[in-house]
């Protein structure tokens, strides 16, 4: 028997590294004698079952594990656990809000190809809520990023986003990459950032780095907004940054401004397209001046870690996420891995920290059957601390069956 586990993150809680391994765990407590693949801390466990099924004459039991994601913090993570010519590279840049730090992107040689995660360099979770100042914040941190891959021999370039800290359509990435953004005075304006971005009258982009045009760019996202408007990056991203309700109405104005200043430069109103809403408009940046291709965070990672491949020869696979309800059909990556799963017709078990209202929908999507890992009874900060240990004996008692 073959079992896949690849669960996502849980929000605030776990990462998908970590839940992976908490759900081996379980496994392993349940059945000693399974044999483990791709978790570094549980092979030898595995040895010892590979001794003790050989003994006893027991059938073995293979367990698989890939940490999922959606793009945002904690991809290239998950990418390097799974794929072994993924090398991670670090980098000096700077957050959000402009305070030096150090950075990882990754490089994957094989495939000439560079990724990186906008989150490592203009992440929310890295400015404390008293420093956040969606006004001032900005994505020149990733541009910083961007230079540095390019000095290497690639051919594609992949920026993940999520989890971002900005709303300024990715004005700081682009200047860092050489496009300069110039007042009536044509006169560089004091900061890339949405402070400013009203004073904007004219953009030049010929300084853009030309090495940029030579590769194939693609932007990973599961957020699907436009740029501007009441689906838009200001109005259903930046309260959760810490936008006051007058402050949002402020920000997509500036928005909708810098929007019609790049339209004339290509011919097309990227703004509304699908995307370009993501990452604080970052996406609008990526798809206009990158002219980036668009595919979602779970299929980017479905395509380097042959996710579809390890599904069809599963004969189990165990996912999971920190809650699940209507809203995980929206392009969540548990909705990916129900879709392969449904087209290998494999079962698929999901544990998750709430099951909320709707989630039966995915039943008809894929998914097998879901279990909360919360017993009740405690508090959500309690269960959130105790997560590894409630997820670990959620799978223990879910695989105890497969002892049958």
């Amino acid at each position: 028997m073959k079992i896949l586990v690849a669960p996502d993150s849980f929000k605030e809680s776990l990462s998908a590294i970590q839940a992976t391994q908490a759900i081996q765990a379980g496994i392993l407590a349940a059945i000693p004698t399974a044999q483990f693949t791709g978790i570094t801390s549980l092979n030898n466990e595995s040895d010892k079952g590979a001794v003790a099924a050989q003994a006893h004459g027991m059938p073995t039991i293979q367990v698989h594990g890939i940490p999922m994601a959606d793009g945002g913090e904690g991809t290239i993570e998950c990418l390097a656990y799974s794929v072994p010519s993924c090398q991670i590279m670090q980098a000096h840049t700077q957050n959000a809000m402009g305070q030096s730090i150090e950075a990882n992107w990754a490089l994957l040689e094989k495939q000439a190809t560079a990724i990186i995660e906008m989150a490592s360099a203009a992440g929310l979770q890295q400015i404390p809520p008293e420093q956040r100042d969606i006004f001032q914040a900005s994505t020149y941190g990733v541009g910083l990023l961007i230079r540095q891959a390019l000095d290497y021999p690639i051919q594609r370039l992949v920026l993940t986003l999520g989890g971002s800290a900005t709303n300024d359509a990715g004005l700081g990435m682009l200047e860092a990459l050489g496009v300069r953004f110039l007042d009536e005075q044509q006169q560089a304006i004091a900061a890339p950032t949405p402070a400013y971005m009203g004073q904007i009258h004219s953009v030049d982009v010929s300084g853009l780095d030309p090495r940029l045009a030579k590769l194939e760019i693609i932007i990973a996202a599961d957020v699907r907004n436009p740029l501007c408007g009441p689906n838009g990056a200001a109005y259903i991203f930046a309260p959760q940054k810490g936008a006051k309700p007058e402050q949002v109405e402020m920000l997509d104005s500036a928005l909708r401004q810098f929007a019609d200043k790049v339209r004339p430069l290509f011919q097309h109103d990227y703004a509304q397209q699908s995307g370009a809403g993501a990452a604080g408009g970052l996406g609008f940046a990526a798809l206009s001046f990158l002219q980036a291709k668009f595919v979602s965070g779970v299929t980017l990672l479905a395509e380097y870690t042959q996710l579809e491949k390890h599904i069809a020869n599963a004969d189990l696979v165990i996912t999971g996420e920190g809650s699940l309800d209507a809203q995980t059909l929206q392009g969540k990556t548990l909705a990916g891995i129900a879709q392969l799963c449904l087209r290998h017709n494999k079962p698929l078990i999901a544990f998750a920290g709430r099951l909320q209202e709707g989630y039966q929908d995915l039943y008809e999507q894929g998914l097998t059957a879901a279990f909360s890992i919360n017993p009740g009874g405690i508090s959500l900060e309690q269960a959130m601390q105790d997560s590894v240990d409630l997820l670990c004996q959620t799978s223990r008692n879910v695989m105890q069956v497969y002892r049958l």
